[in-house]
């Protein structure tokens, strides 16, 4: 057990750091990277303060954890894509949005969902129907840049 008193330099956790962020080149889970940045911090804080191995390697599993927890409790959900973006017409038929504007005509007006279809939030629509703001409309087909809709009391 004369490997658990090896003095590991500081220098010796930057570059297994940097080693380790490096694979995430190769294995793309992006996993990798916060097991590199753990040794980068270890590295610096012995710069500061002695540690043991075993301490050494404690802090850096911990850190490792808390880093992993972070990204994919926290950090990960809030970046995945909510948008429709890339969806086809048929999948955008039958969205729900409510009329926060009108328009010239009563039966015009821009209308906005709860997540953004096809990349916006907020679309020019046509209704056959007279709508007020604030009435639920939902999607029946695509005309260019505008939207068709009818009323969702319509469709009950």
């Amino acid at each position: 057990m004369e490997w658990l008193d090896a003095n590991i330099a500081y220098w010796h956790w930057m570059v297994l750091g940097l080693l380790l962020v490096a694979t995430e080149l190769f294995i793309p889970v992006f996993v990798m990277i916060w097991f590199g940045a753990s040794a980068i911090a270890v590295g610096l804080i012995l710069l500061v303060v002695d540690m043991s191995l075993v301490v050494q390697m404690l802090f850096w599993l911990s850190l490792s954890v808390l880093d992993l927890v972070v990204w994919f409790k926290f950090i990960h959900p809030k970046m995945k894509n909510k948008t429709l973006s890339g969806m086809s017409r048929e999948q955008v038929i039958g969205q729900e949005g409510m009329v926060i504007r009108l328009g010239p005509e009563i039966e015009q007006g821009t209308i906005r969902f709860s997540i953004p279809v096809l990349g916006s939030d907020e679309w020019q629509f046509i209704c056959r129907e007279h709508v007020a703001v604030g009435d639920r409309l939902v999607v029946e087909d695509i005309s260019g840049n505008t939207l068709i809709v009818r009323s969702q009391r319509g469709a009950a």
